[in-house]
Parts: structure tokens; sequence; C-alpha cells
């Protein structure tokens, strides 16, 4: 009888040596900071604003495509921020002051002299891909709300929207996006989606 309670003992120190490192990897991930969601949900906000201005013909492509571009900066100055897992009030605050800047540039777009045309196959393209800039930024806003993404992995997603952003408002440029251009960025968005899918249900968690 001695014996098999020493062998069970055993056995439940063995056990025990091996579980703790598995609670510990997973305790390690930082949080992520509530300025951090609150950008991503001002992201998603500006690309709907934009995806709207379009449906209505108040933004013709070539203004949406500049508006991309100047989400595309903003993306890139989170994507900074997060890097160290670490939002400062200083990072934050230029942050801020980009968004604002942005919308007041999406006013202004919106209520100027130029209207688009929401039927013709160029403003359409451009409204299926802000559309799906408005779906990328709500899963990364998602996945930080459900702890799913840390803060490190918030601004790696937001680096590969700017780069979309970007490349969105380079072939929106000329006011007009051809099918061969939205097939060129339907590729960049599902490589994002792809990456969007592996980090939320990777073995990290905030």
């Amino acid at each position: 009888m001695n014996t098999r309670l020493v062998r069970f003992g055993l056995a439940a120190t063995i056990a025990t040596a091996f579980a703790t490192p598995v609670f510990a990897q997973v305790a390690v991930a930082p949080p992520v900071q509530p300025v951090v969601q609150a950008d991503t949900q001002r992201n998603v906000d500006q690309q709907q604003r934009i995806e709207s201005g379009l449906q209505s013909g108040q933004l013709t492509t070539r203004e949406a495509g500049k508006l991309e571009q100047g989400e595309a900066r903003i993306d890139k100055m989170e994507s900074n921020a997060d890097r160290n897992g670490r939002v400062s009030a200083a990072e934050q605050a230029r942050i801020t002051k980009a968004q604002d800047r942005e919308s007041t540039a999406i006013r202004n777009q919106k209520h100027d002299a130029q209207t688009g045309d929401p039927s013709s196959a160029s403003s359409q393209r451009m409204q299926a891909d802000v559309q799906r800039n408005v779906a990328q930024q709500g899963r990364i806003e998602q996945g930080e709300k459900s702890g799913q993404l840390t803060t490190r992995e918030a601004g790696s997603l937001e680096r590969g929207q700017a780069r979309t952003n970007r490349a969105q408002a380079a072939v929106a440029a000329n006011g007009h996006v051809t099918a061969g251009e939205q097939s060129r960025i339907q590729k960049r968005e599902n490589h994002q989606s792809a990456r969007i899918y592996d980090k939320k249900h990777n073995a990290k968690v905030a």
C-alpha cells in the first residue's frame, strides 16, 4: 500500500512540474490597452464615413483614394506605437491629433463641390475595397475586446492595414480603379484577412 502511495505522489509531482510552464506561458501576453481599442473603433468609424460618401456620391473615387492615404498614415502611427506593447500618452496624443485631421478631411471632401457616380464601375470597386477595410478593422477591434489579440499583435495587423490602404490610394489616384487593379488589391486583402485569423487563433491571449 505504501508503495502505491509513493508512486501516486511521484506521478502527481511530475504532472505538476509539466503543467506549471503552460500556465505561465498563457499569462505573459500583455492585455490590449483601452486606448488601442478606442483607436481601432475610430478607424472603423472613419472607414464607414468614406464608404457612405462613395455610396451617396459625396466622394469621388479620387477623393476616397486621398482619404485612404490618410488612413494609411494613421494605421502606421498606431502600429509604431503598439510595437512595444504599451502606448504612451504622447503617442496617443499624436494619434488622436492625426485622427482629428482625418475626420476633418473626410467632412471637407464630402461637402465640397465635387460629386461622384456611385453606380460607375470604378466607384463600385472602390466601395467594395473600403467595405473590406471596415470589415477587417472590425475584426481587429473584436479581437482586441475579446482578448484574442495583444497590443503587439494589433499593431502588426494595423501595419498590414496601412499597406492595403496605401495600395488603394495609389490605384485611385487617377480617379479610376480598373478590374485588374482591384484584383491585386483583393489579393492583399485576402492575405491580411488570413493574418487576422491566424493572430486571433494562436496561443497568445491578452
